[in-house]
């Protein structure tokens, strides 16, 4: 089965989770295009967390160290590009995914405010009926936040934080954040089995 899966970068801080992500998604022989969104904010702490000379959607992509094959699946657009094909349900995806999500992103999908490409392609998973996955960033968690994600998760998304899972054993970040992108991959629905360990049980 094809896969075509949104991967919106909103400004949290974060940065290296969606870089892990869209390496992990890229390199799936069953996903065949990655539209890939990164927001002004996003591009803000981009510089603080993966350096100066990262700004961008591109930069990003290139710190994900993606082969020919893999980087041909990513498709680019610019988070005031509102006419992008993603900014309409009649352009079927498997998943949406918002990676890092902010807090005010979280409160954007959560109140229907579509100002943006990153806010309007949530907003069409959530009316569409597809997974949108947000990987909410804040903590501690405000009422507004609890308000916030109550409402969604009725509207349907799955809240999914980057919280370590401490049964796989080890202090290697780079562990945490596969296990973190494979739990994301089940919820889109796509078959990975991931390095042993990182399912409970499995070892």
């Amino acid at each position: 089965m094809a896969h075509r899966i949104a991967l919106l970068v909103s400004g949290a801080s974060g940065m290296l989770l969606p870089r892990h992500f869209l390496g992990r998604l890229a390199a799936h022989p069953e996903v065949e295009r990655i539209e890939f969104v990164v927001s002004k904010g996003a591009s803000q702490v981009l510089r603080h967390e993966l350096g100066p000379e990262r700004t961008g959607a591109l930069d990003l992509v290139e710190a994900a160290g993606l082969a020919v094959g893999e980087r041909e699946k990513v498709r680019i657009h610019r988070d005031n590009e509102l006419d992008a094909p993603i900014a309409s349900g009649s352009y079927r995806l498997t998943g949406t995914v918002v990676l890092p999500c902010s807090s005010g992103t979280l409160g954007a999908l959560a109140t229907g405010s579509a100002r943006t490409l990153v806010h309007r392609a949530g907003s069409v998973a959530l009316k569409e009926g597809w997974p949108l996955v947000l990987g909410f960033r804040e903590t501690p968690f405000s009422l507004v936040h609890v308000e916030n994600m109550r409402r969604l998760l009725l509207a349907g998304a799955t809240i999914l934080p980057p919280l370590p899972a401490f049964y796989i054993g080890g202090e290697d970040l780079g562990r945490f954040l596969d296990h973190y992108a494979l739990r994301i991959l089940d919820r889109l629905g796509i078959a990975a089995a991931g390095e042993p360990g990182l399912r409970w049980g499995e070892g």
